[in-house]
């Protein structure tokens, strides 16, 4: 709703002022934040940062087009149930975080979306968007103290005062759950509790990820599809939160191949404490060190790296600082967080598909 119109631009103006910058302005949002960013070529930086401080500052959430809005993120949710590659990872949140705030989709549930008014979202606005609440993040060819020139006076009409968020650690739900869905293939999610953002061992984690299911070399790429040809896609993913977070493996498979897959994968995660190597360790440090100096050549990448920074360590890891510690993690780190993750033998499962809840019991 932000970028329906101002107090002094259309939707139409906002639209056509931002192509002729040859820029990009957007919003996305996770589970714990939302962003609103603006990319532009650095002589279009004044006018880049206008635009953006005005739909931040002075969007008016037109009536009108709540009601249009509301209709266009209903398809968008329909749209991502049609998609069960990605669809099964919502329901995998929904199925360990229960109805917690991780639990719920970001998209919103149909009911919710078409009850919105337009008070609730002035006054979640109202509740939420203040100062200490905010993270200003730039990367690119700019000056600092001029950035700061530029954003003074329209923040400084953000109303002043602290939200009230209390974060409360999320109870995770070892369960197991089968939605039925006339598709071809059972789409898997496998998983545990994993770490939040500040843990000491979250180098150690990403460095476990690697190993286990990040990319061709990994662990489940070359059992699940290389060696047994279960499925065409199968990797692992690593979710820090505030407090708390996730591990988990997905994997895309036959009806008739779920059981099979998922013994596999079963087996190589409570393997995977007394089975690592030493030479597996390097080899993923190599990857990761690669994997973060390229993405340093996106500008998006950096500014959205850098915020996150700010709002989880409170300071900037420079990319020497984190790849020191990537090279410092020990195979005893990676063991025991192993035996953390995988040690109790409790697995949350959730299936989407032609599939019953007792083949995956």
């Amino acid at each position: 709703m932000f970028f329906k119109g101002t107090t002094t631009r259309t939707q139409k103006e906002i639209a056509y002022e931002i192509d002729s910058l040859g820029g990009d302005l957007n919003a996305f949002t996770s589970k714990e934040t939302t962003t609103y960013y603006v990319k532009v070529i650095d002589e279009y930086l004044q006018k880049g940062v206008e635009l953006l401080s005005d739909i931040f500052v002075n969007s008016v959430l037109p009536e009108e087009e709540i009601e249009k809005e509301k209709r266009v993120i209903l398809e968008e949710i329909k749209m991502s149930e049609d998609t069960p590659d990605e669809f099964i990872h919502d329901l995998f949140s929904e199925t360990v975080w229960g109805g917690s705030g991780l639990g719920q989709n970001i998209l919103g549930k149909p009911e919710t979306v078409s009850s919105f008014t337009r008070d609730e979202l002035i006054g979640y606005i109202k509740r939420h968007y203040k100062p200490d609440r905010i993270v200003i993040s730039c990367s690119g060819r700019v000056d600092a103290e001029y950035l700061k020139q530029l954003l003074e006076e329209p923040l400084s009409r953000i109303n002043e005062g602290a939200s009230g968020v209390n974060f409360q650690r999320q109870r995770f739900n070892y369960t197991l759950r089968a939605v039925e869905k006339d598709l071809a293939e059972v789409h898997l999610c496998v998983g545990v509790e994993g770490i939040g953002q500040g843990s000491p061992y979250r180098y150690a984690m990403l460095l476990l990820n690697t190993i286990i299911g990040s990319g061709v070399s990994s662990r489940l790429f070359q059992k699940i599809r290389e060696e047994k040809a279960l499925a065409y896609s199968v990797f692992s993913f690593a979710t820090s939160y505030h407090d708390s977070g996730t591990f988990g493996v997905y994997v895309g498979t036959s009806p008739e191949k779920v059981g099979e897959a998922l013994e596999c994968i079963k087996e190589q995660l409570l393997s995977f404490r007394d089975t690592v190597k030493d030479d597996e360790l390097e080899r993923a440090k190599k990857q990761l060190k690669g994997n973060l100096l390229l993405s340093l050549e996106s500008s998006s990448g950096r500014m959205s790296n850098i915020a996150r920074q700010e709002i989880y360590y409170g300071r900037y890891y420079s990319p020497q600082e984190i790849i020191q510690s990537i090279e410092r993690v020990s195979i005893g780190e990676v063991r025991t967080l192993a035996d953390r993750l995988f040690g109790h033998k409790r697995f949350a499962i959730v299936a989407l598909g032609p599939i019953k809840k007792e083949i995956i019991g």
